[in-house]
């Protein structure tokens, strides 16, 4: 039987794969190759499911990458560059995810209300970071957006950024930096 975590990473693969409307329990249920029974087990419907998605989503790509940066410790250029290694070191997976997802959010206020509260909180990360490297408070909100457009940028681009030249990019921003290494 499969674990509530299979089913909701068959549900991210699917969503990256195919798009919000293939999510469906018919889809899921053949790419795990299991029965209806088996996915409301785990969930009050598609609704539930959705809910889960969502919730899931937020935990895998942003809270589990602060958490992880956090748990490192380290100085603050230490931990954004940490930031950068997790983030590029599933940046294939982790873009198709992000593109579907915000496609997803045009079209549905559950979804863009989670994506917002996504956003807001990379967003506080980043400003929070910022504001350890001893950089202008009035400088803070437009480094956060500047990092994190860039990561949001690299992957609609066609094809999209390596991680080499996100690399690159993200280490030139960080030249902005105060104490930064030249």
């Amino acid at each position: 039987m499969a674990s509530r975590q299979d089913w909701l990473e068959a549900g991210l693969r699917v969503l990256s794969e195919e798009g919000a409307p293939a999510l469906t329990i018919e889809r899921l249920c053949g790419r795990l190759g299991l029965t209806k029974g088996s996915f409301y087990h785990h969930f009050k419907g598609m609704a539930g499911f959705r809910t889960g998605l969502l919730e899931h989503f937020a935990a895998e790509y942003t809270t589990r990458y602060i958490d992880e940066v956090e748990r490192s410790g380290g100085s603050t250029l230490a931990r954004l560059d940490r930031l950068l290694s997790l983030v590029l070191a599933e940046d294939d997976d982790r873009s198709r995810v992000e593109i579907s997802v915000r496609a997803w959010a045009a079209q549905d206020g559950e979804v863009r209300a989670t994506q917002e509260r996504v956003d807001a909180l990379r967003l506080d990360y980043l400003r929070s970071l910022w504001r350890e490297t001893g950089g202008a408070e009035a400088d803070a909100v437009p480094m956060a957006r500047l990092l994190y457009l860039v990561l949001i940028g690299a992957g609609q681009m066609a094809p999209p950024m390596t991680a080499g030249d996100l690399r690159e990019v993200y280490h030139l921003a960080m030249r902005l930096t105060p104490g930064a290494r030249s």
